[in-house]
């Protein structure tokens, strides 16, 4: 069994915030209500609402609800079509007592703990994203934003042209995949995804903050880990960074 604190990823699509805990010291499990091949770590498939597993069970839960319905511009529908999802995830952790991290858009109904941009981590994208945590997340970010940065946009298609503003980066699945620090999704993944390096910076901070309390008799360590049966398939991909190119980030047993 991993000695690792377990988090749960909800709404976790192809993993770009699983990659992320799992690099700053969780044990990640993924749940989405689609399939999600390219995940890398432990995966259920279910509805993030409608748990076949205790919230208690797991150390730490990071939440992504669907950003469309909150997206400020843009062409996207506002018939109700898409729905509003944070309101009812944050009353079931709350009430669940776990520490938890919501990310969502700007424009989103969250109490904004954090505010992080691409730039800030030197990557070639904005992609700003807001947060909100429990316990309260603190509001030091790791740099300024840099919009001065060249950037490319993760949206639509990967279509290989220069972006829409003069001096952008390339459109295209390469550039894409090198800007959100992502080697292992498709395109269409890709525009779904928040880099790794939100989620392991936020990650460092929910874990030196668990250690700063042990240290001066505060809060418990957190549960113990918890473990869903193995997937089926083992995963596409892993943490290239940490363990070298092409090879898996195997899951605990």
């Amino acid at each position: 069994m991993s000695s690792r604190p377990t988090a749960l990823d909800l709404f976790c699509g192809a993993g770009g915030v699983s990659m992320g805990l799992h690099r700053a010291g969780f044990d990640v499990t993924g749940v989405d209500f689609r399939p999600q091949p390219h995940y890398p770590f432990r995966f259920v498939q279910a509805d993030a609402l409608r748990l076949p597993f205790r919230l208690t069970d797991f150390a730490f839960v990071w939440a992504s609800p669907p950003c469309q319905a909150y997206i400020r511009g843009g062409s996207q529908y506002r018939d109700g079509r898409h729905p509003k999802l944070i309101e009812p995830i944050r009353n079931m952790l709350m009430a669940a007592g776990v520490p938890f991290v919501i990310e969502n858009v700007p424009g989103a109904p969250l109490r904004v703990d954090l505010v992080l941009c691409g730039t800030m981590f030197g990557l070639g994208i904005r992609r700003h994203r807001w947060f909100e945590g429990s316990p309260p997340l603190a509001p030091w970010v790791p740099a300024t934003c840099d919009h001065g940065r060249r950037i490319t946009g993760v949206y639509g298609n990967a279509h290989g042209r220069a972006g829409a503003w003069s001096d952008m980066l390339p459109s295209d699945a390469a550039t894409w995949s090198r800007e959100m620090g992502i080697d292992w999704m498709a395109p269409h993944e890709l525009t779904q995804a928040i880099p790794p390096a939100y989620s392991e910076f936020i990650g460092k901070q929910v874990l030196n903050g668990w250690r700063s309390s042990r240290s001066v008799g505060g809060a418990s360590a957190p549960p113990e880990p918890f473990h869903v049966k193995r997937m089926k398939k083992e995963p596409p991909g892993g943490d290239r960074a940490a363990l070298g190119w092409g090879r898996k980030v195997e899951p605990s047993d």
